[in-house]
């Protein structure tokens, strides 16, 4: 596929399904256009040996479930880019339970979507540096969801953006430890069901004394392992802020203390 000058879905679903094949063709452009290899390979079961992508020009939805479900893929072709678009990356790798290594993600500043579910269902025992500081919303949404992830990546900023964490880790029943979240503002949405279902032995400090709308929403649902709580300093809460937090952990012992003393709609709801 020798073209080097893209367009909007030009390649989407071209060899989507394609049980047999094993080794993908050659894409040598360098700026891409929206959708423009969305699903490309998905669900190519054989698929073995991808071909690299030197693209430095992104556009939405470029990358877009390009090798979804490619059981056989072991390695990931490098991912050269700095400057992303929205939903670039989106579930690129989900469901490639073979992929062990994640490419480096240089980029510092994201764009909405752009790794979400990225790496979902995935092999990944450890996760690539993510040096951003500057989010987007729903940027890391369930981005290791539901894989081997052993250990977490650092999570460097102290700005957040609505769902930039949500399900990030959920369902990582092999993660023990989390990273550090050192952001004392929060915003609607930030930590939603971010461990849920982890195999967590302690919890991270949680600094944060301005909450926004379900920002702890099932954050440590089902955590079976934790036996105590974490701080929670805030003294103005927000709706929805702790709902679920805590909900369906059969070994916690100890709780945190709640020192707020008013209330909003559904802030400690199934806590």
């Amino acid at each position: 596929l020798p073209a080097e000058v893209m367009a909007d879905d030009c390649y989407a679903m071209m060899f989507m399904q394609c049980s047999s094949l094993r080794k993908a063709p050659a894409l040598p452009a360098r700026s891409l256009a929206s959708y423009c290899y969305m699903s490309m390979f998905s669900g190519c079961k054989g698929l073995r040996r991808v071909p690299a992508l030197p693209a430095v020009s992104l556009e939405e939805g470029c990358y877009y479930s390009m090798f979804e479900m490619c059981g056989s893929l072991r390695k990931a072709p490098s991912l050269s880019s700095v400057r992303l678009a929205n939903a670039c990356y989106v579930s690129m790798f989900g469901g490639c339970v073979r992929l062990k290594r994640a490419p480096a993600l240089p980029a510092d500043t994201l764009a909405e979507r752009c790794y979400a579910k990225m790496f979902s269902g995935t092999g990944l025992t450890e996760a690539p540096e993510l040096p951003a500081k500057t989010l987007a919303d729903h940027c890391y949404e369930k981005m290791f969801s539901k894989s081997s992830l052993k250990k977490a990546p650092k999570l460097p900023a102290l700005r957040l953006t609505e769902d930039c964490y949500a399900s990030m880790f959920e369902r990582c029943s092999s993660l023990k430890c989390a990273p550090a979240l050192p952001a004392r503002r929060l915003v609607k949405g930030c930590y939603r069901q971010m461990f849920a279902g982890c195999g967590l032995d302690s919890l991270p400090a949680l600094p944060a004394d301005t909450l926004a709308e379900d920002c702890y929403q099932y954050m440590f649902w089902r955590c079976g392992s934790i036996r105590r709580g974490v701080p929670l300093p805030a003294l103005n809460l927000a709706p929805g802020c702790y709902s679920y937090m805590f909900s369906k952990c059969p070994n916690l012992e100890e709780a945190p203390a709640l020192p707020a003393t008013v209330l909003r709609d559904r802030c400690y709801q199934g806590m």
